[in-house]
């Protein structure tokens, strides 16, 4: 079964990582596995020049995998983008929640983090939604959607459990 994806969306610099880091282990605290997604429309590299594994890439691998005891890493080329429910399926489907940072446009249920001292107005607006589920904000707002406050990460780990999570086994 796939696990339900929540995609933390902001403009820039609203503090969608922080939120994250502060989510992460109040879901863990509770007994769920979480996995995350980072959309990054710049593009990304996590092999460094020199090393092995950015060696085997030079020399023509279109896949290196690096495994150790504790964790494994796939570099893969790719001719375009993976869509978001491919990453989770091939990656991420024996998770209890997955959480991604960013895929504004994927479709999935969004938490948009507003700062009203990083931008005037939030993405969404009460007449158009979309797939908005809650704000998290500094300041009062009327999305039409519940609004917590931005420190009040059990709330939203309470409303994430509520409408998205079955309770975790021993619970």
């Amino acid at each position: 079964m796939k696990p339900p994806v929540i995609s933390i969306v902001s403009k820039k610099r609203s503090g969608k990582t922080t939120l994250l880091e502060k989510l992460i282990p109040e879901l863990k605290r509770r007994g769920y596995r979480v996995g995350t997604v980072k959309h990054d429309t710049h593009g990304f590299d996590i092999d460094h020049e020199g090393k092995d594994t950015w060696r085997h890439k030079q020399a023509g691998a279109e896949t290196v995998v690096i495994s150790s005891p504790w964790k494994i890493s796939v570099i893969r080329d790719v001719v375009e983008e993976a869509g978001l429910d491919r990453i989770v399926a091939e990656q991420l489907s024996d998770m209890d929640i997955v959480l991604t940072e960013g895929y504004k446009n994927a479709g999935m249920p969004q938490v948009e983090v507003f700062l009203s001292t990083a931008h005037r107005r939030p993405l969404h607006g009460k007449e158009n939604p979309g797939t908005l589920v809650a704000v998290m904000s500094d300041v009062p707002l009327d999305i039409g959607v519940p609004r917590l406050h931005i420190d009040d990460v059990p709330a939203l780990a309470d409303l994430i459990e509520a409408r998205f999570l079955s309770p975790p086994p021993g619970r």
